[in-house]
């Protein structure tokens, strides 16, 4: 693997731990700011609205650009955002920081997926992408405790300065490592990314994504209230169960990167299926901690296998829209990230308690799932017309076998 894909995956990393770190900050950035938490919480709703604006549009706008100065140029706008938000003298500028970070970072998704995938060949497009959104899982695992805790010993500024200085970092080594320019051949249009997109089966798959993620980060959302109201886990042990979440979030990753390159269609199937049964099984078994703990760390397995698949899956079915295509399923990832925590708050407020986000999963894991089943059944009814590709996207017939 090129080091320059564990390079944007770092990039992940460092954005990444700002998408999900407010979690453990809300408490002390309430009381600093003078707002309520249900208002401090809405910050994480702006960040996820400007992920689905940003994406494309971010895509578009810097679609001309070489890939090296689109990362470093997003990265940049991304450290002037969370240095604004550390020196944020009230809640509606640090608001606007989130949705400007949420920009830059949307924006940095689609072109760090489209890089990564431009710099292998297409039987390890799938293993690139793992390599790329694991840098999100390990965020997750290490960069959102380590926010949580250095909050905790200084404030909820100095986690915002400590992000800064990670993506400087990252930006540094964007520099040094990433290749300039673009492929032979690649001459981006809007155009022609927009004529790449009109394909049924696409936009299926988008919706395969919202929902899949959708199923996962609703029972993420509400688990740590979970296993301290129903499962009876104290509180001292809630950052140990989250952290084997994503321990199994990685394992999946890993897996999935292999699996999706030759069978995507089989990995999402079985990878949503397990999600339904799981998630259902955490419903059923909610206040039986051994059992829980164990489904916990099951989630994250199949929860993040499909993702590698989920994420090559559409370069296979547009490639000749390899920038805006990765960017609307960036987008498509934080519509299931918005509405799916949304229903399952609609579910807890409507009496059926904590452990009802789990059948909200399961049910979310079932739609997606049918969505698999639904491209299954066009790829069996009829082939592919597919556009002309550019040099760069061109996929073995190998891979465009096991695609279908």
């Amino acid at each position: 693997m090129p080091p320059a894909v564990y390079i944007v995956g770092l990039g992940i990393f460092t954005q990444g731990t700002s998408e999900f770190m407010l979690s453990g900050l809300l408490p002390g950035m309430a009381d600093d700011l003078g707002v309520s938490i249900p208002d401090a919480g809405l910050l994480i709703s702006a960040f996820a609205i400007g992920m689905v604006v940003g994406a494309p549009l971010l895509a578009v706008a810097t679609l001309g650009w070489p890939r090296r100065t689109a990362l470093v140029s997003l990265q940049a706008a991304f450290v002037v955002a969370h240095v604004v938000g550390a020196l944020a003298p009230g809640y509606a500028v640090l608001f606007v920081s989130r949705v400007v970070s949420a920009l830059a970072y949307a924006g940095y998704w689609g072109v760090a997926v489209a890089t990564a995938v431009a710099l292998v060949p297409a039987v390890a497009k799938a293993r690139a992408v793992a390599v790329v959104a694991g840098g999100l899982t390990l965020a997750t695992i290490v960069g959102v405790p380590a926010g949580t805790v250095l909050s905790q010993y200084s404030s909820w500024r100095a986690a915002f300065w400590a992000v800064a200085a990670a993506t400087v970092v990252s930006l540094v080594c964007t520099l040094l490592v990433v290749p300039g320019g673009r492929g032979e051949g690649e001459r981006p249009s809007v155009r022609a990314e927009l004529r790449g997109m009109a394909r049924p089966q696409l936009w299926l798959s988008y919706a395969v994504t919202a929902f899949a993620f959708g199923a996962v980060i609703v029972t993420f959302s509400y688990l740590a209230a979970l296993l301290t109201e129903v499962s009876g886990v104290s509180e001292g042990w809630v950052p140990a169960i989250l952290a084997l979440f994503g321990a199994g979030g990685l394992a999946g990753l890993v897996i999935g990167g292999r699996t999706g390159e030759t069978r995507p269609l089989g990995t999402l199937g079985l990878g949503l299926g397990a999600l339904a049964v799981f998630s259902a099984l955490l419903a059923l078994t909610a206040h039986v901690t051994a059992v829980v703990v164990a489904l916990v760390f099951l989630l994250g397995l199949v929860g993040y296998v499909t993702n590698p698949a989920l994420q090559s899956r559409v370069f296979t079915l547009a490639p000749d829209a390899p920038t805006l295509v990765g960017a609307v399923n960036t987008a498509a990832f934080n519509v299931g990230n918005t509405v799916a925590p949304l229903l399952g708050g609609l579910a807890i407020d409507a009496g059926y308690g904590y452990a009802s986000v789990a059948w909200v999963g399961s049910g979310l894991a079932v739609a997606g799932a049918a969505g698999v089943l639904w491209a299954a059944h066009l790829r069996r009814s009829g082939p592919q017309r597919v556009a002309a590709r550019p040099r760069t996207a061109v996929i073995s017939r190998e891979t465009a076998k096991a695609e279908a």
